[in-house]
């Protein structure tokens, strides 16, 4: 007997499915992982120019705080309140700038200075005190007086006053430091007294002989201006 159709045998293989292969929108095709990688990259690119800006923003803001600078003193700032500082920083005079800043970029902008001698400061947190005066004396004293007033154990870690460097423990030295117009009273009556006056004033320390010359110099030129 003939046969009047073919046999067929059934496929290991499941059935394909048209719809199974169709996109929703076959116009649109997504690449997650090439997509996620271009983005995330953009945005730390930019936060580490803005970061590198600011790095050095800072580096110059101190280079500019050290002209005319006279004294620089490093305060631990470790436990100071955002109030506390904002009120130690409004109690400070004209002359005297107060900036917090990372040890790395203060110590890159004095690297190669006399102000480099602030290294051993270099450790945990600091606020920098820039005087722009030569009244020491009278611009440390906003910070003791703070100090005392807060019952703060922040003290000075240490300062460079004419390149040297001066240690907690030596503070005492920086803060008993003859007034300008001190200075001034003893040159004169140095000048006005014994040789031997005049000796004992030119002992005395650099600053001390040169404000007592400069006070010596305006005295005559006032005594010549009234003839």
């Amino acid at each position: 007997m003939e046969t009047t159709g073919l046999l067929s045998f059934p496929s290991s293989k499941p059935p394909l499915s048209r719809t199974h292969f169709r996109p929703s929108n076959p116009l649109s095709l997504s690449f997650p992982t090439t997509h996620k990688t271009f983005v995330s990259h953009r945005p730390i690119t930019i936060k580490s120019a803005i970061s590198r800006t600011k790095k050095e923003e800072t580096v110059e803001l101190v280079k500019t705080q050290l002209e005319n600078c006279y004294l620089l003193a490093a305060i631990k700032y470790t436990g100071f309140t955002v109030k506390q500082f904002q009120d130690f920083r409004r109690s400070l005079p004209e002359s005297s700038k107060l900036i917090v800043a990372k040890n790395t970029l203060v110590y890159k902008a004095i690297e190669g200075t006399p102000w480099e001698a602030l290294k051993p400061c270099m450790t945990g947190m600091n606020a920098w005190l820039f005087v722009h005066t030569e009244e020491i004396p009278e611009a440390l004293k906003p910070y003791r007086d703070f100090q005392k007033e807060k019952k703060l154990e922040n003290d000075f870690t240490g300062a460079v006053f004419e390149g040297k460097f001066y240690g907690p423990d030596d503070f005492k030295q920086l803060e008993t430091m003859p007034s300008r117009a001190e200075i001034y009273a003893k040159i004169l009556g140095a000048l006005q007294g014994p040789a031997i006056g005049l000796v004992g004033t030119l002992q005395a320390p650099a600053r001390d002989v040169v404000m007592v010359l400069k006070a010596y110099v305006q005295k005559l030129e006032e005594e010549s201006g009234g003839q």
